[in-house]
């Protein structure tokens, strides 16, 4: 996959231009540079950009865009919050977007294909398309070409997706799953990752996968998590079995690992066995 060029747009009288009225315009600008894409300061709204198009294009169930062309005109990157998820980078519609540990950023690597994206649908753009940048630098966008020639929009080198099951603006339900997948910050980092602490800084590093449902389901979701130390759960409550790897750890009802707490040496298909079900708010790893 070969990653694109960007053209950065200046517009005159301190705005930028109207994608609406530029829609039905000759597409000259595109013509001139076939690779690139343009940058324009500000959300799509404040920039009046075209109802039905971009990231306002409705989804079905699936996440597929119910008009693929109309939504590949333009991106909306904003700096924003997603539940416990603060910051973390959301389009135009106010949906969490996630970045992928199996992909590369140096240099831009998409691995997520065929059935893959059907789950997690990439970000695209078409030839010549706008990307409104909020909260995000835009030395940081860039694009990568797809198996299947389609282009997908990079944050720091990383491929951009959504999550089909995240339903409605705000919803985070992809954070963790598989321990690979997690919201983008504005500087490309994994979104909801302590800072170091005295607290977080000690400890092993092991690491847990929380499935929401009991032993092991795949039909419901799950999220990743590792140490050192002290790890706050992105999404707390929900989990029903656990599986660990790289030493024991300690469970705790309440972030910050307080509350009331469990070892945990080995997998538990079945938590409310042990009086954790859906009581799993941090995990102390070491």
């Amino acid at each position: 996959m070969t990653a694109g060029t960007i053209t950065l747009s200046a517009c005159s009288g301190g705005g930028v231009e109207n994608v609406a009225n530029t829609a039905a315009a000759p597409d000259t600008a595109q013509e001139a540079n076939p690779e690139g894409i343009q940058l324009l300061s500000g959300t799509a709204q404040g920039n009046k950009a075209a109802i039905n198009t971009g990231d306002w294009v409705k989804r079905r169930d699936n996440g597929e865009s119910v008009d693929s062309a109309a939504a590949q005109r333009w991106v909306q990157l904003s700096a924003g919050k997603a539940g416990a998820l603060d910051p973390v980078v959301v389009d135009g519609g106010g949906f969490t977007l996630y970045r992928f540990d199996k992909d590369t950023a140096k240099p831009s690597k998409t691995t997520c294909v065929d059935e893959c994206a059907k789950i997690w649908p990439p970000v695209l753009l078409a030839k010549g398309g706008r990307v409104f940048v909020d909260g995000v630098q835009r030395s940081a966008v860039g694009t990568v070409t797809r198996p299947d020639g389609t282009r997908q929009l990079t944050l720091k080198g990383w491929p951009l997706y959504r999550f089909n099951k995240d339903l409605k603006p705000g919803d985070a339900k992809g954070q963790g799953v598989g321990g690979t997948w997690f919201g983008i910050t504005p500087d490309g980092k994994k979104a909801g990752q302590p800072t170091a602490s005295p607290t977080t800084s000690a400890g092993g590093r092991g690491s847990a996968v929380l499935h929401d449902d009991a032993n092991f389901s795949d039909n419901g979701a799950s999220q990743g998590l590792a140490g050192p130390g002290c790890q706050n759960v992105a999404r707390d409550n929900v989990t029903s079995s656990l599986q660990i790897s790289g030493g024991p750890v300690k469970i705790w009802t309440e972030k910050n690992c307080k509350g009331k707490s469990l070892a945990v040496d080995a997998d538990i298909a079945d938590l409310t066995k042990v009086g954790f079900d859906n009581d799993i708010s941090s995990i102390f790893f070491g």
